[in-house]
């Protein structure tokens, strides 16, 4: 019992650890598991570990085959969540790099790090090969922490952001089969009966994953599941069709829970959302056990097995070779400049999914006799380890030296997506600015989308906004929803992540009727607010311009906006089409050039009576 609570303690230790730090949580976790498993054996008095996983084949905590199926059960929930984050669409809009990246750059991986290891440390080639498969998968887990206080580009975040998350069910498919061929064909030649394994996997793989995937869309949609039971139930279901698959074609499980949640997340289901949070809840809990105990289940014997120079090399040609290789030929002919494939070949760490199943072949393969299969986990903790080691503490410097590290945070985000939100967002997108917009209302994203504007269904009382990488450019805040209560609590939870520049919220009615409380962080003017915005936004659907003469002009104009009631100021545009927010001490506004523009909602300006 009390290694049981002190897994789960350990494990949330490291993950509040990984928060403070800002670091891949996958890095303190199977250190500790490292301390409290092999490394543990050098300094208690009998020479025994303080986490037993497996002890003596038949006993510790999970004694027999038992740790393989937490493990493989674990990992399936764990892609499964995975596939649920994959849209169609997104994939359809990453461009042509990220589709060489699991393509291109997977096969570089697979057959480069497959013929290095073989040479190295003279590994039969299905077990390199095998090696070479649990490599190839970055995964969202371990990019995320990394690149999440690096500002970057939109186009270089994103690159890494979706490899990661395409990469890891791909990676996970490559190794269940090159496992299958292993398996079925005794580690010998390829026989007949590993090809007819192998087609098994792929045909309940994919039918399961496909058939019950629309089977729980429908029964969530009629509602045959209370709300209650809801994530339950699909937990449930995630756990039965692994299993379920799994008895029809062995080793199939993996591939039809990452097919069920890559179909769930393409249906237009009301509460994917709601299930996607608890996965990625119960993901973290998984993770933190499961990293632990593989980690606590490696022997001294395995740490010294890569204890050697071969190791180091390995790790160099993965690495500084075959990692840069991969994206140099998938960046061919593409948009990104040098100093940015430079960077995305830099950075490129191995995460949650190569570890995970890497342990449960290893063991598997280990059982059986294969020649060899020792190395597989060893090698594959050291690739990982060794990744985020290095890319966690050296990403951010790298990216200084080579140029794509962002000096000014320009981007916009607009807290809101509604018919005032969508007309400003436009015009600041028509003016070359990065704006996105967050709204938990689907009807007001999706029409955010078809204007063409990058839009987020999301709950600004979560923390997906602060785990976007895309985000990484915005230094620009505006809360323009029609709650006072959420407009002040954006301010006040995302201003230092998202308002370098400058963070505002519109005001509140009742901060409208006494001018004396105008807010510092009031927007666009102190006698209108989301209502009226929402008024003129129907009566005059659009965004005008007018030149401004002089600071005089300026401070005439905004006179004007105080006495009629149809016009609202929002921003100037100066000579250099560089767009400042007005606040709501808009005659504050310093350094008005001349031949600037501004720019405002209502009924137009007749230039002649303003002097």
């Amino acid at each position: 019992m009390l290694e049981l609570a002190g897994i789960i303690i350990l494990g949330i230790l490291a993950q509040w650890v990984a928060w403070k730090f800002k670091i891949p949580a996958i890095l303190p976790l199977i250190l500790i598991g490292l301390l409290v498993g092999p490394l543990a054996t050098l300094f208690t008095n009998d020479g025994t570990k303080l986490i037993q996983p497996i002890w003596n084949g038949k006993e510790g905590l999970f004694p027999g085959e038992s740790l393989f199926y937490f493990v493989s059960l674990a990992i399936g929930i764990i892609l499964f969540e995975g596939g649920l984050t994959l849209r169609r669409s997104e994939i359809l809009n990453v461009g042509p790099v990220i589709l060489k990246l699991i393509t291109v750059a997977v096969a570089v991986t697979f057959f480069g790090a497959g013929i290095a290891a073989h040479f190295i440390f003279d590994l039969t080639w299905p077990i390199s090969f095998l090696f070479s498969s649990l490599i190839i998968v970055t995964g969202p887990t371990v990019i995320t922490p990394i690149l999440r206080n690096i500002p970057l580009k939109k186009d270089v975040s994103a690159v890494l952001k979706w490899e990661g998350i395409l990469i890891d069910p791909i990676g996970a498919l490559v190794a269940v089969l090159v496992f299958e061929f292993i398996r079925a064909g005794g580690g010998e030649e390829f026989t007949i009966t590993a090809l007819i394994e192998f087609g098994k996997i792929v045909l309940f793989g994919f039918t399961f994953g496909f058939t019950f995937a629309h089977g729980l869309a429908f029964s969530l949609k009629r509602k045959i599941i209370p709300h209650y039971l809801l994530n339950v139930v699909t937990l449930a279901a995630v756990l039965g069709v692994f299993v379920m698959s799994d008895i029809f074609a062995h080793e199939s499980g993996l591939l039809s829970v990452v097919v069920m949640g890559m179909v769930l997340g393409n249906i237009n289901l009301p509460n994917l959302n709601e299930i996607l949070y608890f996965k990625e809840s119960l993901s973290v809990l998984l993770i933190s056990i499961l990293f632990i105990l593989l980690a606590a289940n490696i022997n001294i014997e395995d740490l010294m097995l890569v204890y050697d120079w071969k190791a180091i090399l390995l790790f160099a040609v993965v690495v500084f070779l075959i990692r840069p290789l991969g994206v140099l030929l998938s960046s061919m002919r593409s948009g990104l400049k040098t100093n940015e494939k430079l960077f995305i070949s830099w950075v490129g760490p191995r995460g949650i999914v190569a570890a995970g199943i890497a342990s449960l072949f290893g063991l598997k393969l280990t059982k059986i006799g294969e020649s060899g299969a020792e190395y597989i986990t060893p090698l594959v903790f050291m690739i990982v380890l060794g990744t985020v080691l290095l890319n966690a503490t050296t990403a951010r410097y790298f990216a200084k030296l080579v140029g794509v590290f962002l000096k000014t945070s320009e981007g916009i985000l607009i807290i809101g997506a509604s018919k005032v939100s969508r007309l400003i967002a436009v015009y600041l997108k028509n003016n070359n600015r990065h704006v996105v917009l967050v709204d938990n209302n689907r009807n007001n994203v999706n029409k955010a989308k078809e204007l063409g504007l990058e839009a987020l269904e999301g709950n600004i009382y979560g923390d997906q906004l602060k785990d976007n990488i895309e985000l990484n450019d915005v230094g620009y805040l505006m809360a323009l929803t029609g709650n006072s209560d959420i407009n002040k609590y954006a301010i006040e939870k995302f201003k230092d992540q998202f308002g370098e520049h400058g963070a505002f919220r519109l005001i509140t009615s009742e901060e409208m009727q006494n001018p004396k409380n105008n807010p510092q962080e009031g927007l666009f003017s102190h006698t209108d607010d989301y209502y009226k915005l929402i008024e003129l936004a129907e009566k005059y659907p659009g965004i005008q311009e007018i030149r401004i003469k002089d600071k005089n002009h300026y401070k005439n104009l905004i006179e004007i906006t105080k006495k009629d009631k149809d016009i609202i100021p929002l921003f100037l545009k100066d000579v250099n089409k560089k767009i400042r927010i007005i606040s709501s001490f808009s005659e504050e506004m310093e350094q008005v050039e001349e031949d600037s523009f501004l720019a405002y909602i209502g009924k137009p300006i007749d230039i002649e009576y303003v002097k």
